[in-house]
């Protein structure tokens, strides 16, 4: 674990010493707040109307939470294979990756590591989101328990997609096509639910199930389910674990 915490650290400085790192953080923070904007907008004009017309309904804080964060789950599909293209294409271009096949760091720790530095800058990137809805905090006076479910839920579809981009940056040197590939299969897994949401058959169930959308609107609505949770770490285990199989591979071509 301590060689995978150093890969990490590297990952992270390589990260923050390019314009990478920041060009996600404020493409995100730039969207997400003009959708923070947007819906707050229109939940206080929804407010405002209510109580004219003496509505006595009372009005749910977290509805307009929900839809952000659902929101940022979407615009994390775009975002995240930004941060995770760079992780294996970058050391094959640049000719490093001999030096870590040679090094005495375990192929788990190189894999686990670079994942973890993705994580990390992810991780800053929701952060950004984070300082949005504490405003609604400050000033309302909403549940944070679904919210911390929520977050929970980004954090582990991210995750999902970043392995995925792993995976992918492991079997080429061109970071372009990384980054659209990764994007591409994730879309892939995204859209799985939608084209079986009016198939009943057994073969529908299962590619239903292998979507990232239907695991993450327990989390979305504030219900920590156990099976969702499961899913996504299995999903991760399993796209890390064909990464180490990847490098497994060009050990023995080389």
């Amino acid at each position: 674990m301590r060689n995978a915490w150093i890969i990490c650290r590297k990952e992270l400085r390589g990260y923050f010493v390019s314009p990478i790192a920041y060009a996600v953080i404020a493409l995100f923070a730039l969207i997400f707040g003009f959708a923070f904007f947007s819906e707050l907008r229109a939940f206080m004009n929804y407010l405002f109307r209510s109580q004219m017309m003496g509505g006595a309904q009372p009005i749910n804080v977290n509805e307009p939470i929900r839809g952000m964060l659902s929101f940022a789950g979407t615009l994390s599909l775009f975002l995240v294979p930004l941060i995770a293209m760079r992780l294996v294409a970058e050391e094959k271009r640049s000719g490093t990756i001999e030096l870590l096949f040679t090094s005495p760091i375990s192929d788990t720790s190189i894999v686990v590591g670079k994942w973890l530095g993705a994580m990390f800058l992810y991780l800053a990137v929701l952060f950004m989101s984070a300082l949005n809805v504490t405003l609604l905090f400050a000033w309302g006076k909403p549940d944070w328990k679904p919210v911390l479910v929520a977050y929970l839920g980004l954090i582990l579809q991210g995750g999902c997609i970043l392995a995925i981009g792993t995976l992918v940056s492991s079997c080429t040197r061109n970071q372009i096509v990384a980054g659209g590939a990764a994007f591409f299969i994730s879309l892939g897994f995204y859209l799985l639910s939608w084209s079986t949401e009016f198939d009943s058959s057994t073969f529908s169930k299962v590619l239903n199930y292998l979507s990232l959308i239907p695991h993450m609107e327990n989390f979305g609505r504030g219900v920590l389910s156990l099976k969702d949770v499961v899913f996504y770490l299995s999903f991760i285990f399993f796209a890390l674990f064909l990464t180490l199989r990847q490098f497994e591979s060009v050990r023995w071509r080389s």
